[in-house]
């Protein structure tokens, strides 16, 4: 059999309108590893609709030789596909390469794709070389307060994998005068004191200290004007 007739073969197989054969083709292809489905996998990964077959696919090609699988997916970063690029994150987060780490770009970190920020965000946090800690736990601050309950779960969660060096940068959003800004990094605090709690209770727990810091202490609240001699207030 040549090599076309190879990749012809996977090709079609991921191809077949029936998910669970597409499923099927991919296991296949990280069942028995061959150099030549490494980029007909990477190929598949920018159009799969099935969020279980791309999931396979990632892990066929975790299944290859590294050294030739990461050049082929660090491409894939600089494509005009969103999901392309959001793939390959998701894939080098699971190779695990920290030589990878380089390819992360601050554009990839805050992408207008929400899938890609998210992916990069999981990726970066799981790749960073410890002296770049603090520097990446400052640009994904930026994003706290920002997006649906699950964007802001996946930042919470990148931000506790980064670990300690990210409480500067939390802290500081703590702070902030905006109040989603303020209760998302509350409840990432919150995380990082208790990484197996509920991100929505630490969610919930973060709006009640919230409200509470911004009510007026007891002792600053306004007197009510004292009666003058003659026993009118305010004479």
């Amino acid at each position: 059999m040549t090599d076309g007739d190879i990749t012809a073969g996977l090709r079609a197989a991921l191809e077949r309108t029936d998910a669970s054969e597409r499923l099927r083709g991919a296991m296949d292809a990280g069942t028995r590893p061959n150099d030549l489905f490494i980029d007909v996998l990477v190929d598949r990964c920018a159009v799969e609709p099935d969020f279980f077959v791309r999931d396979m696919l990632t892990w066929a090609l975790t299944r290859h030789d590294a050294g030739r699988v990461v050049p082929a997916v660090v491409r894939e970063l600089g494509s005009p596909f969103p999901q392309a690029r959001s793939q390959g994150l998701h894939t080098l987060s699971k190779i695990g390469d920290p030589d990878t780490w380089s390819a992360i770009t601050p554009a990839l970190l805050h992408d207008e794709e929400t899938a890609v920020a998210r992916a990069a965000w999981r990726a970066a946090a799981g790749l960073v070389p410890d002296a770049e800690r603090a520097s990446l736990a400052v640009a994904l601050a930026h994003h706290l307060g920002q997006g649906d309950i699950e964007t802001r779960r996946s930042l919470s969660r990148a931000l506790v994998m980064v670990g300690d060096e990210a409480r500067p940068a939390v802290d500081a959003a703590s702070e902030s005068d905006d109040e989603d800004v303020r209760v998302h990094a509350l409840a990432t605090r919150a995380l990082m004191d208790d990484p197996d709690a509920g991100f929505e209770g630490a969610v919930d727990h973060a709006r009640r200290v919230a409200a509470l810091r911004d009510a007026p202490a007891a002792g600053q609240q306004q007197a009510p004007d004292a009666p003058d001699e003659a026993g009118t207030p305010g004479a």
